[in-house]
């Protein structure tokens, strides 16, 4: 490439600030060894001190990536560690090395065979994180998408009750098979431990499950696999966004002020970390009499819209109560399989219409994080 990639290349490291300098990259002195070959190969080295955002890492590489003539396989960074050895990448960068008691972070890895990976997470137990996240693929699935769900909630595995299955998986060729439901491909702890066992985790264990169900799991070929997500923004939300490229997330919440901020933190958990949120489900949203048409506020009203409108995510869906519905999932019945006229179920294969057309528009690719 003539001389003029190097010039973009250069200034595409020069829009890349980092906040704990104040300065860009290449004013830092960040970058080293910057090489541009003939045939759009790019190679540097990025001096990265344990006490900058790795997220800089990650940034480079995607504005190097993004410019014309760049080969986008052909991007090899050097991260070196001021204080320590340093770790060549070809491909997404080597994590910066940790501090002593700390978990490595590892680089997320692109797995194209599983389409649009989505988390669908809450801030709070409770609120039917796990409901929606099962009706929402059976749903994806009767768009005429190829679905998996993994169960990543593994203090409380849901999913094999909400599908109705409790059988173990099969292992072919030393890859689990996943369960199949409803046109989805399953996968959950639920299925592999005692329905009453205790699920004591921690933090690397959780990393463990988490990578194993994405690498030893024969998923197939799919267009959306869903991830139903722990509450809260623990070491589940962290294993996942280091170990896969999260295309979005979806937030659950009741319409209830303290389930909205709760759900509000998960959210900005993921803006940290460059997932979009793709839009927010209000579950519980008001229960109407069949019989004389009341309608009843249980659980306030207009926290969905308020949070969406907060984080500027569209209002995917307001889920209304019904008194089947609990009943129906405990049984392992969901929703839009049971009753797909109902109210609830309308809704929710609308919010999978949207979030189709959400996800479509958009595909990111994360930042390492450190643990």
């Amino acid at each position: 490439m003539s001389d003029s990639l190097q010039d973009r290349v250069t200034a595409a490291l020069a829009r890349i600030r980092n906040p704990r300098l104040e300065n860009d990259l290449l004013s830092a002195g960040m970058i080293r060894d910057l090489m541009v070959e003939t045939d759009g190969r790019i190679a540097f080295t990025f001096l990265l001190a344990r006490e900058d955002p790795a997220t800089l890492v990650r940034e480079a590489r995607n504005a190097v990536k993004a410019l014309d003539g760049v080969n986008p396989d052909g991007v090899k960074i050097t991260v070196v560690d001021p204080a320590g050895p340093a770790k060549s990448s070809h491909g997404p960068p080597a994590p910066v090395p940790q501090s002593a008691g700390s978990v490595p972070a590892p680089t997320p890895t692109e797995f194209p065979k599983l389409g649009r990976v989505i988390a669908v997470s809450s801030g709070k137990g409770g609120v039917g994180k796990s409901t929606v996240a099962a009706n929402l693929a059976i749903a994806l699935v009767h768009l005429g998408h190829r679905v998996g769900v993994m169960d990543a909630d593994v203090y409380g595995p849901n999913i094999p009750r909400m599908f109705g299955i409790f059988e173990k998986p099969p292992v072919t060729g030393g890859k689990m098979q996943p369960i199949e439901a409803h046109g989805v491909k399953l996968m959950s702890l639920g299925f592999l431990i005692d329905r009453d066992a205790p699920a004591i985790w921690r933090g690397p264990i959780i990393m463990k499950i988490i990578q194993q169900f994405l690498r030893d799991v024969n998923w197939g070929d799919l267009d959306y696999f869903i991830v139903d997500m722990p509450p809260g923004t623990g070491d589940a939300q962290l294993s996942l966004v280091q170990s896969i490229q999260v295309a979005g997330a979806v937030i659950v919440t009741t319409p209830q002020e303290m389930a909205v901020g709760d759900a509000l933190r998960g959210a900005k958990m993921f803006e940290k970390v460059n997932v979009p949120v793709f839009g927010i489900v209000e579950n519980m949203s008001g229960f109407t009499d069949p019989e004389t048409g009341k309608h009843w506020n249980l659980f306030s009203e207009g926290g969905g819209a308020r949070l969406s409108a907060e984080i500027g995510a569209p209002l995917l869906a307001k889920i209304p109560l019904q008194p089947d519905l609990a009943e129906l999932a405990d049984h392992g019945q969901p929703i839009i399989i049971a009753s797909p006229t109902s109210p609830a179920a309308v809704a929710l294969r609308q919010a999978a219409v949207t979030l189709h057309q959400s996800a479509a528009k958009r595909s990111v690719a994360l930042p390492i994080l450190q643990g």
